[in-house]
């Protein structure tokens, strides 16, 4: 296995194209969207599943880095990877052998266990925002600022956040925006004073005796090991808007699972499940924006990263879907591509590109895991 990991990581432009090459070919396998298609399913869900073991060996830290973060038992980004390509499968065979009433059992179980695995991503985190449904790790961005020996005063090396969550560790760093301990603020004063207590610091070392200089043992690069807030640490630091930003997340963990049961109970024709998956999707979101707004007028320091803020966007990006799902694509979506199947129809070339392209956007309609956004 440590030799597959090794080809990959001095391959991984060579990787990338095999998958998309591989990718490409499962298109154009017949009978795709066929009553019968659990082999093809399974074939794309196998290819997935291989990427994402590729992409996390190849975004793996090795043991060269020099900071790193308390190891993760469980790599839960690649087993919500994994299972979002099986639930597609799960989905198929259910269909195949059950039927499409009775297929909604065993996608509610899927969702339960994704919603499972992404609490514990959540909780292992440190409750910061699931990027991506919890695929991409959310990690502090740092900035690393060395003096000539590599690290501060304190034979320890200087960090300073450039986004995110600030809590205790903000205070402390905030201290040393003195520049005693080598952080830099992006403020021009606090940077003056930075650089005018480095060159105090650099002074002090040439008028040192050279010979004094070697008899101090030299200190051996330190790895920073981050320590990930628990959730009592999180209420007490940031109260109500920790507890409001904890909830919108958990809101919207649970949105696929709550949807999915409706499903099961009312059916999938019924209003119901889709104006609820809504309000929950518009509840979450809601909840967050009213955290950050709340924590402004409070004084505290609730800042999102860019990170999170892309993540913010994403989510109302993916409320487009909800044309997609019934029965409001039935009712609406459905009427209006037809329409404008019939207006380009007679255009050559045109016509018949956007016939293809209805086809299909009909055909991955009715795949729950084509257009659940979970």
């Amino acid at each position: 296995m440590e030799a597959y990991k090794l080809w990959v990581r001095r391959n991984r432009d060579l990787v990338r194209s095999l998958e998309s090459l591989a990718n490409g070919l499962t298109w154009i396998l017949p009978e795709r969207f066929a009553n019968s298609e659990i082999a093809p399913e399974a074939v794309y869900a196998l290819l997935g599943v291989v990427s994402s073991v590729n992409q996390h060996i190849i975004d793996a830290p090795t043991e060269n880095h020099s900071f790193a973060s308390k190891e993760q038992s469980i790599p839960w980004g690649l087993v919500v990877s994994v299972l979002k390509d099986v639930e597609a499968v799960v989905e198929v065979a259910a269909q195949h052998f059950v039927g499409d009433d009775r297929k909604w059992s065993f996608l509610a179980v899927t969702e339960a266990v994704k919603a499972g695995v992404r609490l514990a991503a959540f909780r292992e985190s440190g409750y910061k925002m699931l990027l991506q449904g919890g695929e991409v790790a959310n990690e502090e961005e740092v900035t690393v600022l060395e003096n000539n020996y590599g690290v501060n005063g304190n034979g320890v090396p200087a960090i300073y956040p450039m986004d995110g969550h600030a809590g205790n560790g903000h205070k402390a760093m905030t201290k040393g925006l003195d520049g005693k301990n080598g952080f830099v603020s992006k403020s021009l004063e606090k940077r003056a004073v930075a650089a005018l207590n480095k060159f105090g610091e650099n002074t002090k070392m040439m008028s040192d005796p050279m010979w004094m200089r070697r008899l101090q043992p030299t200190p051996e690069p330190t790895v920073m090991v981050a320590e990930k807030p628990t959730l009592a640490s999180i209420w007490s630091a940031k109260g109500g808007t920790g507890r409001l930003f904890v909830l919108g997340e958990v809101v919207h963990i649970f949105r696929p699972l709550v949807y999915v049961l409706l499903i099961r109970k009312f059916g999938i024709k019924s209003w119901t499940p889709w104006l609820v998956s809504l309000a929950v999707e518009l509840t979450s979101l809601g909840i967050h924006s009213h955290a950050t707004d709340l924590s402004h007028r409070l004084g505290k320091v609730h800042q999102l990263s860019s990170a999170e803020r892309d993540e913010l966007k994403r989510r109302k990006m993916m409320w487009a879907l909800y044309l997609m799902r019934d029965p409001f694509f039935a009712s609406y979506t459905k009427r209006h591509l037809q329409k404008a199947e019939q207006v380009l129809n007679p255009v050559p070339l045109i016509g018949f590109l956007t016939g293809k392209l209805i086809e299909l956007l009909e055909a991955v309609q009715t795949r729950y895991t084509y257009t659940s956004g979970s």
